[in-house]
This record gives C-alpha cells, sequence and structure tokens, in this order.
C-alpha cells in the first residue's frame, strides 16, 4: 500500500495499519492473527520504515563510527525481513489465491528495495568512509570479518556500477524475484492438479498396507471411494518402489517428469527466462557467467572449482555404478527371462527394491512400524541432549495449523536458548519437501543472549485411524537432517547477527544437517526412540544387521544420481547459450543422460519442477553440487565421533562450538580446528563402499 492510501480517511486502511501484527513482530509470532489484509500495508510501512534507517545512514554528516554506518546498517532491516519471511513461510505452508495475490504483489517492491541498497552511492560513500577510520582498523575480528563481507557483498551487488548500470541491475532483481515466485507457484499448483484414483485394489498389488491406507485416506478426505495416488513425496516414492502394475507405475513416473509442463502452469519458458537474468545479472557485475558470481563468496570460490570437484567425483564412483546397473538389469532378468526389456526410469526403484530385498533379505518397510514420528522425535532430542548437554521440552506458542508443534530449547545452564515449529504432514496448501527456516537470529548482549526462533517442515505420512504416524528410514533421516539445520540455527553465540547461524558459505551450510543422519544408523542411537509403535520392542538385531548391510546398496548410482543434478546445475549456468543450444529442456536432459543408465523419453522435463535451482533468485542455483560437497565434509568429520563414540560428550563439545561459530571465521578454518587438519574425500568413499 502507499502512503497516500495507508494515510487514507477512510479508516479502515488505517485501522488496519494500527491494529496490524506484522509490524511489530516479536519473539511470539501471533500466526493466530495474521490476516491476508495486513500483508501489504505492512510491507509497505516496513519498507519506509528500512528506507529511513538507511537514508539516516547514508547522511554522512556525522563522522562516522562503527554504530553508525555498519551496526546500523545490520539493524535497518530486520523487522522488514522478519514480516517478509513470515509472509513467505505462510505462503508456503497455508497459501491460498489470496495470501498468493498479495504476495506476488509485495514481493516485487521488497525485492526492488534490498537491490537499491548496495546501489545508493551515499550509503556506499559511508561505508567506505568508515572503513577508512582507525576505529575499523581496530575492530574486533566477528566485526571486522562483516565490514570486510559486507565491502565485497556492496561490489557483488552493484556498488560501482554506473547510474545506468545499477537501475538495470534494480530491473533485473525485480524481474529474477517474480518469475522464480511464478516457477515456486506452478510447481506447487501442479503437484496438487495431478491425482489417480484407483477403483479396483487389486491394481496396488505389491503396495505396502502402509501406503495401501494412506492412499485410501487419502480418497476420503476428499469424499471419494477408491484409493487416491499423487505426486506427493510419501505417495509417489511409495508407488514407483512397490507397485506391481509396470503400466501404473510409468504413468505416476511420467506424471512427475512432465509436471509444469502444461498450460498456464508451464515453467519451460520460465526456466529460459531465469537463465537468461542471472547470466545478465553477472555479466552487468564483471562475472563471466552466474557461478562464478554467487561462489565467489563461498568454499569454492568459482564454478571451474566446482566443476573439477565433480569431474573427480564421477571417476570415482562411475564404474561401479554401471556395474550396478548391469546387476540390476540382469536380476531383473533373472526373474522374468532373458527376454525381459531393458529397464526405464520408472523400473529402477521398484526392481530395486527387489534385489535389495533378495541380497539382504532387507524389506525398508519392515522398519517402518519402529519408527512413529513420535517416537522419532523423542529420540532426536535425546540424542542432541547426550550430545550437546541441551534439552528440548514442549512450548505453548501460536501456530498456523492445529497439526504443528512447538518446541523450546535450553541450555546446560538451563537457559532459554530457542524456540522452534515443527510441521511434518502433507496439506494441499503446503508445498513439498522438507527444509528449515530461521525467523529470529539472536546476538549475546549485555543481559546475556536472547532466544532464536526458528522451524523445520518435512511432508511424511500422517497418522491414519488409531496408527501413529509410521515414518520410512528415510523419512527418519530428512528429520533428523532438518533438525541438524535447526541446530546451526539455534547454537549460534556470534555477535552479528548476519554471521549467525546458517548464514555460512552454502557449501558449508550442509554439513550441521547431513552429519546428523549418521545418528540414523547407530545402534545405539537407534535404541533410544526406534520402538516398535505396538510392542515397544527395538529393531531386532537380524533386522539391524541387514539394514547395516543394505546401507551401500547401489551407492555408487545414488552419488551418480546427485552428481548428475550437480552437473546439469553447472552447466546450465556456466555453458548453456539459448541461440546455440536451444531448448533448456532438451539442454538438461541431454545433461542428465550422461549420469543415469536408463533411456529419457522426449519429453523428460525434471527441471521444470527443481525448486532448488528455480523457485528463488538463487537458492541452490550455481551450488547443487554443495550437497556432496558438504557431504565430503560431514563424512570426514563424523569419523571423528565413531573413532571417540557416537555419544562422546567432549567431541559433542567441540562440535557445538563449530556450530556456534556461524560465518563469523572461515568455514575451512572451522572445519580445521574441528578435525586438526583438512577434509579427506576418502571418509566418504569409504562409507559408501566405493573407496
Amino acid at each position: 500500500m502507499s502512503q497516500s492510501r495507508s494515510q487514507s480517511t477512510n479508516g479502515r486502511a488505517a485501522t488496519v495499519v494500527a491494529e496490524n501484527p506484522l509490524l511489530d513482530l516479536d519473539f511470539r509470532i501471533p500466526f493466530d492473527r495474521i490476516r491476508v489484509e495486513h500483508v501489504e500495508p505492512a510491507i509497505d510501512a516496513l519498507i519506509e520504515r528500512s528506507q529511513a534507517a538507511i537514508d539516516r545512514i547514508a547522511d554522512g554528516t556525522d563522522e562516522p563510527t562503527y554504530a553508525n554506518t555498519l551496526g546500523a546498517l545490520e539493524e535497518a532491516c530486520t523487522a522488514l525481513e522478519l514480516a517478509m519471511s513470515v509472509v513467505g513461510h505462510l505462503e508456503a505452508v497455508r497459501t491460498t489465491p489470496e495470501l498468493r495475490d498479495v504476495y506476488n504483489l509485495v514481493q516485487p517492491r521488497v525485492s526492488a528495495f534490498y537491490s537499491a541498497i548496495p546501489t545508493n552511492a551515499d550509503l556506499w560513500a559511508a561505508l567506505r568512509a568508515f572503513e577508512a577510520t582507525g576505529e575499523a582498523t581496530r575492530l574486533d575480528a566477528t566485526r571486522a570479518r562483516l565490514l570486510e563481507k559486507t565491502i565485497q557483498e556492496f561490489r557483488r551487488h552493484g556498488a560501482e556500477l554506473s547510474d545506468e548500470g545499477k537501475a538495470e541491475l534494480g530491473r533485473l532483481d525485480v524481474e529474477l524475484s517474480q518469475v522464480t515466485s511464478r516457477f515456486a507457484q506452478n510447481t506447487l499448483d501442479a503437484t496438487n492438479q495431478w491425482e489417480l484414483l484407483i477403483a479396483d485394489e487389486a491394481q496396488l498389488a505389491g503396495l505396502p498396507a502402509s501406503a495401501v491406507d494412506a492412499a485410501r485416506e487419502s480418497a476420503a478426505s476428499r469424499g471419494l471411494d477408491g484409493w487416491r495416488l499423487t505426486l506427493q513425496g510419501p505417495s509417489f516414492i511409495a508407488a514407483l518402489t512397490f507397485l506391481d502394475d509396470a503400466s501404473l507405475r510409468e504413468q505416476i513416473w511420467r506424471a512427475s517428469s512432465t509436471r509444469a509442463t502444461r498450460g498456464e502452469l508451464d515453467n519451460r519458458p520460465l526456466i529460459a527466462r531465469i537463465l537468461e537474468l542471472r547470466k545478465q545479472r553477472a555479466r552487468l557485475l564483471g562475472f563471466d557467467d552466474f557461478t562464478d558470481l554467487v561462489l565467489e563468496d563461498r568454499m569454492a570460490k568459482r564454478g571451474a572449482t566446482a566443476a573439477q570437484f565433480l569431474v573427480e567425483m564421477r571417476a570415482r564412483c562411475e564404474s561401479a555404478a554401471a556395474k550396478e546397473h548391469e546387476t540390476l538389469l540382469a536380476f531383473r532378468r533373472s526373474l522374468e527371462g532373458d527376454d525381459a526389456p531393458e529397464l526405464q526410469g520408472w523400473d529402477v526403484a521398484y526392481y530395486a527394491e527387489k534385489q535389495r530385498a533378495a541380497l539382504y533379505d532387507f524389506d525398508e518397510e519392515q522398519l517402518r512400524p519402529y519408527f512413529s514420528a513420535e517416537g522419532v522425535l523423542a529420540g532426536l532430542f535425546e540424542i542432541v541432549q547426550r550430545l550437546y548437554g541441551i534439552r528440548v521440552e514442549e512450548h505453548d506458542m501460536p501456530t498456523w495449523h492445529e497439526s504443528v508443534r512447538t518446541f523450546a530449547i535450553r541450555d546446560a545452564d538451563g537457559r532459554h536458548a530457542a524456540s522452534f515449529y515443527v510441521d511434518l504432514y502433507p496439506r494441499d496448501d503446503k508445498r513439498g519437501g522438507a527444509w528449515m527456516r530461521p525467523f529470529l537470529s539472536s546476538v549475546p548482549t549485555g543481559d546475556g543472549q536472547p532466544p532464536h526462533l526458528g522451524l523445520f517442515c518435512a511432508n511424511v505420512n500422517a497418522p491414519i485411524g488409531d496408527k501413529p504416524a509410521l515414518l520410512s528410514h528415510r523419512d527418519v533421516e530428512t528429520l533428523f537432517h532438518e533438525f541438524g539445520h535447526l541446530m546451526h540455527h539455534c547454537a549460534s553465540r556470534v555477535t552479528v547477527r548476519s554471521l549467525a547461524g546458517t548464514n555460512v558459505a552454502w557449501d558449508f551450510v550442509e554439513l550441521p544437517s547431513q552429519i546428523m543422519e549418521n545418528w540414523c544408523w547407530e545402534r545405539g542411537a537407534l535404541d533410544l526412540f526406534a520402538k516398535h509403535w505396538e510392542t515397544g520392542e527395538t529393531i531386532p538385531d537380524e533386522l539391524f544387521d541387514r539394514m547395516l548391510r543394505a546401507r551401500t546398496y547401489r551407492a555408487a548410482s545414488m552419488m551418480m544420481r546427485q552428481l548428475g543434478f550437480a552437473t546439469t546445475d553447472l552447466r546450465m549456468h556456466r555453458e548453456y547459450d539459448a541461440e546455440r543450444d536451444g531448448d533448456i529442456i532438451a539442454y538438461a536432459r541431454e545433461a542428465l543422460t550422461a549420469f543415469t543408465p536408463t533411456r529419457m523419453p522426449s519429453d523428460y522435463a525434471m527441471i521444470a519442477s527443481f525448486t532448488h535451482l528455480f523457485a528463488s533468485p538463487v537458492a541452490y542455483a550455481g551450488g547443487y553440487y554443495s550437497y556432496l560437497w558438504a557431504e565430503v565434509l560431514e563424512a570426514d568429520a563424523f569419523s571423528r565421533f565413531k573413532q571417540a563414540g557416537v555419544f562422546d560428550a567432549e567431541v559433542g563439545r567441540a562440535f557445538l562450538e563449530l556450530l556456534s561459530k556461524g560465518d563469523s571465521e572461515d568455514p575451512m578454518d572451522l572445519f580445521v580446528a574441528f578435525m586438526g587438519r583438512e577434509p579427506r574425500v576418502d571418509a566418504l568413499l569409504e562409507r559408501a563402499g566405493l573407496a
């Protein structure tokens, strides 16, 4: 809402502003009171408030100090940042057409505001003036790092461009925010739009009872008879892994791989535009390509370094992956005869699950009764208590849905260190996948440190009837993964907010999350929470042994899959030229083909719903390699836990110290401080059985 509208004499708009909960958010975010009509007036008012703070810094009439330049800039946009984080979160977990419309309305304004900060000539002059002062040379290490990174960030975002260049950069940033938001919304709508209603239960042969029950519940929730299959994670994965009916598997696989490619929800032209906007932005700022721009402040530094890392990793696992595919095809033909056809994309998970069961006498569904959602959370909290000396307890907070739970973290001294929300189950108004969001990062003050606030979301099978929510082992790993991100956020003791918690290089940010997955494979950890929901018994020894033996099954193929995504990401952002290379979907399909043993249909368009790369202006674009990069780091770091004992308190305290540092120190220095040396790639390969 413009200033003139916010001061309208009709009274209603003024009342909305005066009573607007988004204007003065505090630790207890009033999710139960936030309404669609609050969004536009609040965001406009907060932009105006933030701009006034920026103008005071840029005024330059006072002697420049940390407090009136860099420190003031740290605080200038905190209220706006939190409000937009809350609105963006609600659009992701409780979207409505009205909320989406107003989010799409305000987001370009916010993007334009943020884009203008580093291109503000007077603000840049004020920062450079402070940089030249004696106080700047005497800053403590954290504030000195903030100054250095701020100057670099301003340069990367156009501070030294001409006026014409700055205007062009602002235009690119606004359009990029609009197009990527549209991509995310199209993906959600396309996912929800597709369903397959099964009338005859016999067609579901092979599907585990838990998935059959979930499909019936899904249909009943919409007043339908039969069994409803969808593209949401729990339904899709179960169908591709277990359905005996190959025609159904193909139908579901093709629906997923062509998602968001039709009609008003067609993301294909959006991808081409996003790539072009990113390329233009990088060239305008003096970089060869988008990867060099986004990686300059990450561990890899340049796109070429990331690409070389992927080449080296591929060389270590490509032949093993080819062998895995050969044995899988041979296994299929041992079941169906020598004339059984080549494996297709919709066959791999199905036959792989059967081969795994044959090789290791292991069916992952046998584990599901031991993983109730409640038990998994309780075990997760017990594990981090043993590792870090913290305590997690229920904490009453307003939420956005009745299924959302809230908790508090207390440190070893009983101090309220953080609170967080947990949103586990799929909904039609909630986007897919799993993620963590940091709402509030606090910094130490003279009175101590206020608590942090964050959340993690997932989309696992919901409770059905009298049964609790029963998770797959992969779901358990997902919850541990997201809680690892949350711990990184909540453990922060950094004195500068923008360097706190997960505000680290994106090829380092997955270390704290991925390392947590290791405890899902440790007997001592599993015995804390993996208990049969009916009998209370722990996982039998023979089942646990089979689970461990199967851990490295098709490890090379899984690594090749990640290498394919990461390589395609880099090729699109480093090498793709629309005039020379033509259709981006075909280009990406060709890039992925080198990493997959199955033939891809001509309409295969997975990247049309690849939200990791295209659902925000940056996200993992140019940086999808970070998952494997961080996996090398975490596999090596976990070896210290393994050597000392997975619950060793001393090692836990040392890792908590790493978490507490955020980005106040160089990430490689933090790793070396923890391990006593630089990382070894062999640790990951050894764990995967590929060394």
